[in-house]
């Protein structure tokens, strides 16, 4: 197969890729991403020079740049996405304009060059908060921020597409993801590297808002079967079981960076803070899918990763990033 995949230099994208190399050596890979603050060609150095991978910088808005990419392609992944709760509700413009009128562009160029498969890549956020169970596929959407809404847009607008031109399209809606190379605005990294440097960890609220996590690893294989077994017009939920308050991970974190819990600073709850997300799994485990890698193994050798990559994590807490962190979490010093 020929993949196009949008977005493939941030956190999830260049995991999928690196994966997709090692899992399927005649596979031909074109990375198209607009290196955008969290898009870093650092995540991939290790492949940059694979023969079955091709880096081409550009935007998923440009209707020119996607279809010189598309040609000839099997499918198109699209991992390429504003995806920061904080960040959307300072600048909600630009999440608009990626999630929303970028899938555009690309189910124009699916339905215009009779693409077979387009898979967009979306969240659990879209469903909003609940309470007690889980939400299934069947779920009614309710986005509680700027982030959610423009992801729940983009999944409408693919499911229009499906219903209207019968176009290949399929949904993958996974949990909080956690691993190597995630842009350190996201929890877990936040934290494990400002303990690293003896920063505070700015918790919101009373910390005990609850997410399922899943490592990036179990989200790329669920999404390779989706790409190879799932059904077109359908949605998947790809959930971690691995329910945890914020400020279990904040233990977590502390206990394997040995430092204290003097560092942790709470801070005033951000606005629509959704308090707990839960989904179904059992659609995407009929197709085969089950985890990998137990959440207590994954998060130690997640903490291990940041600790050993420095070099990577340093270059990335960037004048922008310091900059941002101000601007978000003013309460606490930097």
């Amino acid at each position: 197969m020929k993949l196009l995949i949008t977005g493939g230099a941030g956190f999830i994208g260049s995991n999928f890729i690196r994966y997709m190399i090692k899992k399927y050596p005649d596979y031909k890979i074109i990375n198209l991403d607009k290196l955008t603050y969290a898009g870093n060609l650092d995540n991939l150095k290790d492949i940059e020079d694979h023969p079955n991978y091709t880096f081409v910088r550009g935007d998923i808005c440009d209707v020119k740049s996607v279809a010189e990419v598309a040609e000839g392609v099997d499918a198109i992944l699209n991992f390429a996405a504003e995806t920061h709760v904080d960040r959307s509700i300072l600048e909600p413009g630009s999440f608009i304009q990626t999630d929303v009128y970028g899938t555009y562009v690309l189910l124009e160029t699916v339905k215009s060059k009779g693409i077979r498969r387009y898979i967009q890549v979306s969240t659990d956020e879209v469903y909003g908060s609940i309470d007690s169970g889980s939400f299934t596929e069947d779920s009614p959407l309710s986005p509680s921020s700027p982030y959610s809404a423009s992801k729940a847009g983009g999944d409408m607008l693919v499911y229009s597409y499906w219903h209207t031109y019968h176009i290949p399209v399929i949904i993958t809606r996974s949990s909080n993801n956690y691993g190597p190379y995630q842009y350190p605005e996201k929890l877990i990294p936040l934290f494990i590297t400002n303990a690293l440097e003896d920063n505070p960890l700015p918790l919101y609220g009373d910390g005990l808002n609850v997410r399922d996590w899943i490592f990036v690893l179990d989200n790329c294989e669920a999404i390779d079967i989706v790409l190879h077994k799932g059904k077109d017009g359908e949605v998947y939920n790809i959930g971690g079981g691995n329910e945890r308050t914020n400020i279990e991970i904040t233990d977590i974190i502390l206990r394997e960076t040995g430092r204290s819990e003097s560092l942790i600073k709470y801070i005033k709850d951000r606005p629509g803070h959704d308090r707990r997300y839960s989904i179904d799994s059992s659609k995407i485990e009929s197709l085969g899918f089950s985890h990998k890698y137990s959440f207590e193994e994954a998060m130690c050798n997640t903490v291990k990763w940041y600790k050993d990559n420095e070099w990577w994590w340093k270059k990335v807490k960037s004048d922008e990033f310091k900059r941002f962190y101000k601007k978000a979490y003013g309460e606490v010093e930097w």
